[in-house]
Protein backbone atom coordinates (compact mmCIF):
# COMPACT_ATOMS: atom_id res chain seq x y z
CA UNK A 1 0.00 0.00 0.00
CA UNK A 2 2.86 2.09 0.22
CA UNK A 3 2.78 5.13 -2.33
CA UNK A 4 -0.78 4.84 -2.74
CA UNK A 5 -2.01 8.32 -4.13
CA UNK A 6 -4.51 9.81 -1.49
CA UNK A 7 -6.75 12.72 -2.12
CA UNK A 8 -7.91 15.00 1.03
CA UNK A 9 -11.00 17.37 0.79
CA UNK A 10 -11.58 18.81 4.14
CA UNK A 11 -12.60 22.64 4.85
CA UNK A 12 -11.09 23.02 8.11
CA UNK A 13 -7.41 23.77 7.78
CA UNK A 14 -6.30 21.80 11.10
CA UNK A 15 -8.55 18.78 10.19
CA UNK A 16 -6.91 18.62 7.09
CA UNK A 17 -3.56 19.10 8.16
CA UNK A 18 -3.87 16.43 11.03
CA UNK A 19 -5.07 14.28 8.64
CA UNK A 20 -2.32 14.43 5.50
CA UNK A 21 -0.18 14.31 8.28
CA UNK A 22 -1.49 11.04 9.98
CA UNK A 23 -1.40 9.86 6.14
CA UNK A 24 1.78 10.78 5.27
CA UNK A 25 3.61 8.88 8.37
CA UNK A 26 2.14 5.81 6.66
CA UNK A 27 4.45 6.97 3.49
CA UNK A 28 1.07 7.75 1.31
CA UNK A 29 1.30 9.86 -0.89
CA UNK A 30 -1.31 12.99 0.05
CA UNK A 31 -3.00 15.54 -2.11
CA UNK A 32 -5.18 18.06 0.16
CA UNK A 33 -7.54 20.17 -0.92
CA UNK A 34 -9.70 22.73 1.25
CA UNK A 35 -13.58 22.51 -0.62
CA UNK A 36 -15.41 19.98 -2.51
CA UNK A 37 -14.90 22.17 -6.43
CA UNK A 38 -11.45 21.75 -5.38
CA UNK A 39 -11.61 18.11 -5.11
CA UNK A 40 -13.46 16.98 -8.25
CA UNK A 41 -11.38 19.49 -9.87
CA UNK A 42 -8.18 17.25 -8.82
CA UNK A 43 -10.14 13.95 -9.79
CA UNK A 44 -10.36 15.45 -13.73
CA UNK A 45 -6.91 15.57 -13.53
CA UNK A 46 -5.57 12.08 -12.12
CA UNK A 47 -6.76 9.26 -11.06
CA UNK A 48 -6.85 8.19 -7.18
CA UNK A 49 -6.70 5.10 -5.03
CA UNK A 50 -8.66 6.82 -2.36
CA UNK A 51 -10.56 10.02 -1.66
CA UNK A 52 -11.49 11.12 2.39
CA UNK A 53 -13.59 14.02 1.87
CA UNK A 54 -15.56 15.70 4.34
CA UNK A 55 -19.46 15.75 4.55
CA UNK A 56 -20.20 19.26 4.43
CA UNK A 57 -18.43 21.78 2.45
CA UNK A 58 -19.83 24.16 0.51
CA UNK A 59 -20.31 24.51 -2.42
CA UNK A 60 -19.76 21.36 -3.07
CA UNK A 61 -20.73 18.63 -0.43
CA UNK A 62 -18.87 15.40 0.37
CA UNK A 63 -22.05 13.51 -0.95
CA UNK A 64 -21.14 15.40 -4.78
CA UNK A 65 -18.00 14.81 -4.02
CA UNK A 66 -18.13 10.89 -3.64
CA UNK A 67 -20.78 10.94 -6.79
CA UNK A 68 -18.58 12.37 -9.25
CA UNK A 69 -15.49 10.11 -7.91
CA UNK A 70 -17.56 7.13 -9.05
CA UNK A 71 -18.48 8.04 -11.92
CA UNK A 72 -14.64 9.08 -13.06
CA UNK A 73 -13.41 5.88 -11.27
CA UNK A 74 -15.68 3.65 -9.90
CA UNK A 75 -13.00 1.65 -8.36
CA UNK A 76 -11.58 4.38 -6.63
CA UNK A 77 -12.99 3.73 -3.08
CA UNK A 78 -14.04 6.73 -1.21
CA UNK A 79 -14.05 7.66 2.79
CA UNK A 80 -16.75 10.20 3.98
CA UNK A 81 -15.97 11.72 7.40
CA UNK A 82 -18.15 14.03 8.96
CA UNK A 83 -18.83 15.85 12.65
CA UNK A 84 -22.75 16.07 11.93
CA UNK A 85 -23.01 12.54 12.08
CA UNK A 86 -26.65 11.07 11.44
CA UNK A 87 -27.83 7.43 10.58
CA UNK A 88 -29.79 9.33 7.41
CA UNK A 89 -26.68 10.67 5.90
CA UNK A 90 -24.20 7.64 7.04
CA UNK A 91 -26.76 5.72 4.97
CA UNK A 92 -26.95 7.85 1.62
CA UNK A 93 -23.29 8.08 1.65
CA UNK A 94 -23.07 3.99 1.55
CA UNK A 95 -25.85 3.88 -0.67
CA UNK A 96 -23.84 5.84 -3.10
CA UNK A 97 -20.84 3.41 -2.57
CA UNK A 98 -18.82 5.04 -0.43
CA UNK A 99 -16.35 2.62 1.65
CA UNK A 100 -16.77 3.93 5.24
CA UNK A 101 -18.15 6.24 7.04
CA UNK A 102 -16.22 8.04 9.93
CA UNK A 103 -17.80 10.13 12.70
CA UNK A 104 -15.40 13.06 14.29
CA UNK A 105 -13.88 12.95 16.69
CA UNK A 106 -12.15 10.20 15.57
CA UNK A 107 -8.99 8.00 16.35
CA UNK A 108 -6.10 8.10 14.57
CA UNK A 109 -5.12 4.13 14.66
CA UNK A 110 -9.03 3.66 13.47
CA UNK A 111 -8.50 5.84 10.73
CA UNK A 112 -4.99 4.14 10.05
CA UNK A 113 -6.93 0.79 10.08
CA UNK A 114 -9.96 2.10 7.83
CA UNK A 115 -7.70 3.17 5.01
CA UNK A 116 -5.47 0.32 4.77
CA UNK A 117 -8.13 -1.32 4.75
CA UNK A 118 -9.85 0.41 1.99
CA UNK A 119 -6.65 -0.04 -0.05
CA UNK A 120 -6.83 -3.39 0.32
CA UNK A 121 -10.40 -3.34 -1.34
CA UNK A 122 -9.20 -1.44 -4.26
CA UNK A 123 -5.72 -3.82 -4.92
CA UNK A 124 -7.83 -7.28 -4.78
CA UNK A 125 -10.71 -5.56 -6.75
CA UNK A 126 -7.54 -4.54 -9.72
CA UNK A 127 -5.90 -7.93 -8.88
CA UNK A 128 -9.43 -9.59 -9.84
CA UNK A 129 -9.43 -7.31 -13.08
CA UNK A 130 -6.35 -8.01 -14.02
CA UNK A 131 -6.48 -12.03 -13.67
CA UNK A 132 -10.32 -12.08 -15.90
CA UNK A 133 -8.25 -9.68 -18.64
CA UNK A 134 -5.20 -12.99 -18.04
CA UNK A 135 -8.03 -15.58 -18.39
CA UNK A 136 -9.47 -13.48 -21.37
CA UNK A 137 -5.89 -13.45 -23.18
CA UNK A 138 -5.48 -17.19 -22.62
CA UNK A 139 -9.15 -17.93 -23.97
CA UNK A 140 -8.39 -15.84 -27.02
CA UNK A 141 -5.32 -16.93 -27.46
CA UNK A 142 -4.94 -16.52 -31.24
CA UNK A 143 -5.03 -19.85 -33.89
CA UNK A 144 -2.83 -19.43 -36.96
CA UNK A 145 -4.01 -22.56 -39.33
CA UNK A 146 -1.60 -23.79 -41.46
CA UNK A 147 1.09 -25.99 -42.29
CA UNK A 148 2.05 -24.43 -45.49
CA UNK A 149 6.24 -23.84 -45.79
CA UNK A 150 5.04 -20.00 -46.20
CA UNK A 151 2.74 -20.09 -42.96
CA UNK A 152 5.46 -22.58 -40.80
CA UNK A 153 8.20 -19.77 -41.65
CA UNK A 154 5.89 -17.61 -40.68
CA UNK A 155 4.96 -19.02 -37.29
CA UNK A 156 8.65 -19.30 -36.76
CA UNK A 157 9.38 -15.82 -36.93
CA UNK A 158 6.53 -15.14 -34.79
CA UNK A 159 8.25 -17.16 -32.64
CA UNK A 160 11.44 -15.06 -32.75
CA UNK A 161 9.95 -11.54 -33.09
CA UNK A 162 7.29 -12.07 -30.38
CA UNK A 163 9.45 -11.59 -27.52
CA UNK A 164 11.57 -9.09 -28.29
CA UNK A 165 9.46 -6.06 -27.59
CA UNK A 166 10.28 -3.99 -31.34
CA UNK A 167 8.25 -2.75 -33.77
CA UNK A 168 6.93 -4.86 -36.29
CA UNK A 169 4.90 -4.08 -39.21
CA UNK A 170 2.87 -6.61 -40.77
CA UNK A 171 2.42 -6.44 -45.04
CA UNK A 172 -0.54 -8.32 -46.80
CA UNK A 173 -3.30 -8.56 -48.71
CA UNK A 174 -6.77 -7.69 -47.51
CA UNK A 175 -7.89 -10.59 -45.48
CA UNK A 176 -4.92 -12.47 -45.17
CA UNK A 177 -4.72 -12.02 -41.01
CA UNK A 178 -3.03 -9.34 -40.59
CA UNK A 179 -4.83 -8.60 -37.05
CA UNK A 180 -4.52 -12.18 -36.04
CA UNK A 181 -0.65 -12.19 -36.87
CA UNK A 182 -0.39 -9.43 -34.44
CA UNK A 183 -2.73 -11.01 -31.52
CA UNK A 184 -0.23 -13.76 -32.48
CA UNK A 185 2.90 -12.18 -31.56
CA UNK A 186 1.10 -10.02 -28.34
CA UNK A 187 -0.42 -13.50 -27.13
CA UNK A 188 3.51 -14.55 -27.20
CA UNK A 189 5.24 -11.49 -25.92
CA UNK A 190 5.75 -10.36 -22.52
CA UNK A 191 2.99 -8.60 -22.44
CA UNK A 192 0.57 -10.61 -23.00
CA UNK A 193 -1.24 -10.57 -20.01
CA UNK A 194 -1.67 -6.65 -20.47
CA UNK A 195 -4.18 -5.45 -22.88
CA UNK A 196 -4.12 -5.81 -27.24
CA UNK A 197 -6.04 -3.00 -28.81
CA UNK A 198 -6.92 -2.44 -32.17
CA UNK A 199 -7.62 0.72 -34.18
CA UNK A 200 -8.28 1.06 -38.26
CA UNK A 201 -6.72 3.77 -39.28
CA UNK A 202 -8.45 3.90 -42.32
CA UNK A 203 -11.80 4.08 -40.87
CA UNK A 204 -11.79 7.91 -39.24
CA UNK A 205 -11.02 11.31 -39.85
CA UNK A 206 -8.24 12.56 -38.65
CA UNK A 207 -9.68 14.40 -35.68
CA UNK A 208 -11.76 11.36 -34.98
CA UNK A 209 -9.02 9.26 -34.98
CA UNK A 210 -6.94 11.42 -32.55
CA UNK A 211 -9.96 11.60 -30.23
CA UNK A 212 -9.90 7.73 -30.92
CA UNK A 213 -5.89 7.60 -30.10
CA UNK A 214 -5.03 10.41 -27.22
CA UNK A 215 -8.23 10.70 -26.08
CA UNK A 216 -9.56 14.05 -24.58
CA UNK A 217 -10.16 16.60 -21.86
CA UNK A 218 -13.49 18.07 -20.52
CA UNK A 219 -14.94 20.73 -22.70
CA UNK A 220 -12.44 20.10 -25.38
CA UNK A 221 -14.61 20.09 -28.13
CA UNK A 222 -18.48 20.77 -27.65
CA UNK A 223 -20.04 17.49 -26.48
CA UNK A 224 -16.86 16.56 -24.22
CA UNK A 225 -18.77 16.34 -20.72
CA UNK A 226 -15.69 14.69 -19.08
CA UNK A 227 -12.22 12.94 -19.86
CA UNK A 228 -11.84 10.10 -22.10
CA UNK A 229 -9.20 8.15 -22.09
CA UNK A 230 -7.75 7.08 -25.35
CA UNK A 231 -6.10 4.11 -26.98
CA UNK A 232 -2.57 4.89 -25.98
CA UNK A 233 -3.76 5.36 -22.40
CA UNK A 234 -5.97 2.41 -22.51
CA UNK A 235 -3.01 0.02 -23.90
CA UNK A 236 -0.72 1.16 -21.07
CA UNK A 237 2.03 -1.81 -20.39
CA UNK A 238 0.08 -3.74 -23.65
CA UNK A 239 0.34 -3.81 -27.30
CA UNK A 240 -1.54 -1.53 -29.89
CA UNK A 241 -2.39 -2.63 -33.35
CA UNK A 242 -2.31 0.25 -36.14
CA UNK A 243 -4.01 -1.88 -38.74
CA UNK A 244 -4.42 0.43 -42.55
CA UNK A 245 -1.59 2.78 -40.97
CA UNK A 246 -1.07 3.52 -44.74
CA UNK A 247 -4.38 5.64 -44.34
CA UNK A 248 -3.19 7.36 -41.58
CA UNK A 249 -3.16 11.71 -42.23
CA UNK A 250 0.20 13.04 -42.64
CA UNK A 251 -0.62 15.51 -39.63
CA UNK A 252 -1.68 12.02 -37.33
CA UNK A 253 1.43 10.15 -38.64
CA UNK A 254 3.69 13.47 -36.84
CA UNK A 255 1.84 12.95 -33.80
CA UNK A 256 1.88 9.08 -33.47
CA UNK A 257 5.81 9.77 -34.40
CA UNK A 258 6.32 12.06 -31.53
CA UNK A 259 4.35 9.32 -29.29
CA UNK A 260 6.96 6.43 -30.33
CA UNK A 261 9.91 8.94 -29.72
CA UNK A 262 8.76 10.29 -26.44
CA UNK A 263 6.59 7.74 -25.11
CA UNK A 264 4.40 10.21 -24.17
CA UNK A 265 0.95 12.00 -25.43
CA UNK A 266 -1.09 14.82 -25.16
CA UNK A 267 -5.06 14.28 -24.55
CA UNK A 268 -6.87 16.38 -27.25
CA UNK A 269 -7.45 19.62 -25.47
CA UNK A 270 -5.01 18.91 -22.85
CA UNK A 271 -1.43 20.47 -21.88
CA UNK A 272 -0.18 18.05 -19.75
CA UNK A 273 2.31 14.72 -20.97
CA UNK A 274 0.90 12.03 -20.52
CA UNK A 275 3.75 9.14 -20.50
CA UNK A 276 2.92 5.75 -21.96
CA UNK A 277 3.94 2.29 -22.31
CA UNK A 278 3.18 0.52 -25.56
CA UNK A 279 4.40 -2.03 -28.42
CA UNK A 280 3.15 -0.71 -31.45
CA UNK A 281 2.78 -3.24 -34.14
CA UNK A 282 1.05 -1.70 -37.37
CA UNK A 283 -0.36 -3.12 -40.95
CA UNK A 284 -0.91 -2.20 -43.74
CA UNK A 285 -2.09 -3.81 -47.54
CA UNK A 286 -0.11 -0.68 -49.57
CA UNK A 287 3.53 -0.58 -50.88
CA UNK A 288 4.94 1.99 -47.74
CA UNK A 289 7.92 2.36 -49.55
CA UNK A 290 6.23 3.71 -52.95
CA UNK A 291 3.47 5.74 -50.48
CA UNK A 292 7.13 7.41 -49.10
CA UNK A 293 8.78 7.91 -52.30
CA UNK A 294 5.06 9.31 -53.72
CA UNK A 295 5.19 11.84 -50.06
CA UNK A 296 2.29 10.24 -48.64
CA UNK A 297 4.12 8.62 -45.82
CA UNK A 298 6.70 9.91 -43.65
CA UNK A 299 10.03 8.50 -44.08
CA UNK A 300 10.92 8.88 -40.59
CA UNK A 301 7.64 6.86 -39.26
CA UNK A 302 8.45 3.78 -41.44
CA UNK A 303 11.88 3.39 -40.32
CA UNK A 304 9.98 3.53 -36.94
CA UNK A 305 7.78 1.16 -37.78
CA UNK A 306 9.53 -1.10 -39.81
CA UNK A 307 12.14 -2.57 -37.31
CA UNK A 308 10.91 -6.15 -37.97
CA UNK A 309 8.54 -6.76 -41.12
CA UNK A 310 6.27 -9.85 -41.20
CA UNK A 311 4.90 -10.42 -44.93
CA UNK A 312 1.58 -12.64 -44.83
CA UNK A 313 0.93 -14.75 -47.90
CA UNK A 314 -2.23 -14.69 -49.91
CA UNK A 315 -4.36 -17.48 -49.48
CA UNK A 316 -3.99 -18.52 -53.09
CA UNK A 317 -0.02 -19.21 -52.27
CA UNK A 318 -0.46 -21.35 -49.92
CA UNK A 319 -3.47 -23.77 -51.03
CA UNK A 320 -1.85 -26.60 -48.86
CA UNK A 321 -3.83 -25.08 -46.23
CA UNK A 322 -7.31 -24.39 -47.90
CA UNK A 323 -7.99 -28.15 -46.51
CA UNK A 324 -7.42 -27.02 -43.19
CA UNK A 325 -8.95 -23.89 -43.02
CA UNK A 326 -11.82 -25.33 -44.09
CA UNK A 327 -12.74 -27.73 -41.62
CA UNK A 328 -11.48 -25.05 -39.19
CA UNK A 329 -14.15 -22.88 -40.03
CA UNK A 330 -16.98 -25.61 -40.55
CA UNK A 331 -16.41 -26.44 -36.90
CA UNK A 332 -16.18 -23.07 -35.43
CA UNK A 333 -19.34 -22.34 -37.64
CA UNK A 334 -21.35 -25.03 -37.03
CA UNK A 335 -20.44 -24.94 -33.19
CA UNK A 336 -21.90 -21.11 -33.44
CA UNK A 337 -25.04 -22.40 -35.24
CA UNK A 338 -25.27 -25.17 -33.31
CA UNK A 339 -25.13 -27.76 -36.34
CA UNK A 340 -23.73 -30.86 -36.81
CA UNK A 341 -22.35 -30.83 -40.53
CA UNK A 342 -19.37 -33.86 -40.42
CA UNK A 343 -18.10 -33.45 -44.08
CA UNK A 344 -16.68 -31.28 -46.72
CA UNK A 345 -17.39 -33.64 -50.31
CA UNK A 346 -14.68 -34.08 -52.37
CA UNK A 347 -16.12 -31.71 -54.99
CA UNK A 348 -16.50 -28.80 -53.06
CA UNK A 349 -12.78 -29.43 -51.79
CA UNK A 350 -11.57 -29.55 -55.55
CA UNK A 351 -13.67 -26.26 -55.89
CA UNK A 352 -11.86 -24.43 -53.02
CA UNK A 353 -8.52 -25.95 -54.42
CA UNK A 354 -9.17 -24.77 -58.15
CA UNK A 355 -10.26 -21.07 -56.45
CA UNK A 356 -8.17 -18.07 -56.29
CA UNK A 357 -9.69 -16.41 -53.25
CA UNK A 358 -9.20 -12.79 -54.07
CA UNK A 359 -10.66 -12.30 -50.58
CA UNK A 360 -8.45 -14.70 -49.03
CA UNK A 361 -8.84 -16.44 -45.74
CA UNK A 362 -12.00 -13.99 -44.77
CA UNK A 363 -13.78 -14.82 -48.16
CA UNK A 364 -12.92 -18.82 -47.49
CA UNK A 365 -14.27 -17.88 -44.15
CA UNK A 366 -17.52 -16.14 -45.78
CA UNK A 367 -18.03 -19.32 -48.16
CA UNK A 368 -17.70 -21.37 -45.26
CA UNK A 369 -20.52 -19.81 -42.89
CA UNK A 370 -22.96 -19.41 -46.27
CA UNK A 371 -22.68 -23.06 -46.87
CA UNK A 372 -23.30 -24.00 -43.33
CA UNK A 373 -26.07 -21.59 -42.98
CA UNK A 374 -27.69 -23.26 -46.11
CA UNK A 375 -26.93 -26.90 -45.70
CA UNK A 376 -29.95 -29.01 -44.11
CA UNK A 377 -26.95 -32.29 -44.16
CA UNK A 378 -24.09 -33.83 -43.15
CA UNK A 379 -21.95 -32.83 -45.87
CA UNK A 380 -20.75 -29.66 -47.21
CA UNK A 381 -22.13 -29.92 -51.02
CA UNK A 382 -21.96 -28.08 -54.36
CA UNK A 383 -25.04 -26.76 -54.17
CA UNK A 384 -24.23 -24.76 -50.89
CA UNK A 385 -21.45 -23.07 -52.95
CA UNK A 386 -22.25 -19.08 -54.04
CA UNK A 387 -23.14 -19.05 -57.56
CA UNK A 388 -19.58 -18.07 -59.31
CA UNK A 389 -18.04 -21.32 -57.61
CA UNK A 390 -20.97 -22.99 -58.70
CA UNK A 391 -20.00 -22.51 -62.20
CA UNK A 392 -16.45 -23.18 -61.52
CA UNK A 393 -17.44 -26.34 -60.36
CA UNK A 394 -18.83 -27.31 -63.80
CA UNK A 395 -15.39 -26.53 -65.18
CA UNK A 396 -13.61 -28.94 -62.47
CA UNK A 397 -13.41 -32.97 -63.58
CA UNK A 398 -12.49 -35.65 -60.74
CA UNK A 399 -12.31 -39.00 -61.24
CA UNK A 400 -14.68 -40.27 -58.02
CA UNK A 401 -17.59 -38.84 -56.20
CA UNK A 402 -16.51 -39.32 -52.29
CA UNK A 403 -16.43 -36.88 -49.73
CA UNK A 404 -13.83 -36.19 -47.12
CA UNK A 405 -14.76 -36.73 -43.55
CA UNK A 406 -13.99 -34.97 -40.42
CA UNK A 407 -12.61 -38.26 -38.70
CA UNK A 408 -10.68 -38.68 -41.72
CA UNK A 409 -9.00 -35.91 -41.76
CA UNK A 410 -8.47 -35.36 -37.88
CA UNK A 411 -6.72 -38.76 -38.54
CA UNK A 412 -4.42 -37.16 -41.27
CA UNK A 413 -3.98 -34.14 -39.08
CA UNK A 414 -3.06 -35.73 -36.25
CA UNK A 415 -0.24 -38.29 -38.32
CA UNK A 416 1.78 -34.97 -39.62
CA UNK A 417 1.43 -33.24 -36.20
CA UNK A 418 2.88 -36.24 -34.85
CA UNK A 419 5.85 -36.92 -37.78
CA UNK A 420 6.98 -33.56 -37.23
CA UNK A 421 7.72 -33.21 -34.10
CA UNK A 422 9.13 -36.95 -33.73
CA UNK A 423 6.38 -38.75 -31.87
CA UNK A 424 6.76 -36.85 -28.93
CA UNK A 425 2.91 -36.73 -27.51
CA UNK A 426 3.57 -34.01 -25.01
CA UNK A 427 4.65 -31.85 -27.71
CA UNK A 428 2.10 -32.91 -30.33
CA UNK A 429 -0.84 -32.12 -27.77
CA UNK A 430 0.25 -28.78 -27.06
CA UNK A 431 0.55 -28.03 -30.54
CA UNK A 432 -3.08 -29.72 -31.03
CA UNK A 433 -4.15 -27.72 -28.33
CA UNK A 434 -5.53 -30.56 -26.25
CA UNK A 435 -4.13 -32.29 -22.97
CA UNK A 436 -2.33 -35.47 -23.08
CA UNK A 437 -5.42 -37.85 -22.26
CA UNK A 438 -7.39 -36.78 -25.28
CA UNK A 439 -4.37 -36.85 -27.78
CA UNK A 440 -4.81 -40.70 -26.45
CA UNK A 441 -8.56 -41.30 -26.61
CA UNK A 442 -7.97 -39.68 -30.48
CA UNK A 443 -4.94 -42.44 -30.99
CA UNK A 444 -6.83 -44.99 -29.73
CA UNK A 445 -10.23 -44.02 -31.46
CA UNK A 446 -8.17 -43.48 -34.68
CA UNK A 447 -6.19 -46.71 -34.24
CA UNK A 448 -2.93 -44.61 -34.47
CA UNK A 449 -1.54 -46.18 -30.82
Amino acid sequence: MRGAKILVAEDEPIARENLEHILRKESYNVVSVENGAAAIKEMEKSEFDLVMTDLRMQPVDGLQVLKRAKELYPNTEVIVITGFATVGSAVEAMQKGAYYYVPKPYKIDEVRIIVRQALEKRSLRQEVSELRERVKCQRDTPLLIGSSPQMEALKKTIEQVAPADCSVLILGETGTGKELVAKTIHSQSLRADRRFLAVNCGAFSEELLANELFGHEKEAFTGARGIKKGLLEAANGGTIFLDEIGDMPLSMQVKLLRVLQEKAFIRVGGTDEIPVDIRVLAATNKDLKREVEHGNFRQDLYYRLNVITLHVPRLADRKDDILLLSLHFLRKICHAQGKHIEAISDEVMDVLLSYEFPGNVRELENIMERAVTLSNKKTIEIEHLPADLRQLALQVQRPDTGFVTLEENERQYISRVLEKVDYNKTKAAEILGIDRVSLWRKLKRHHMD
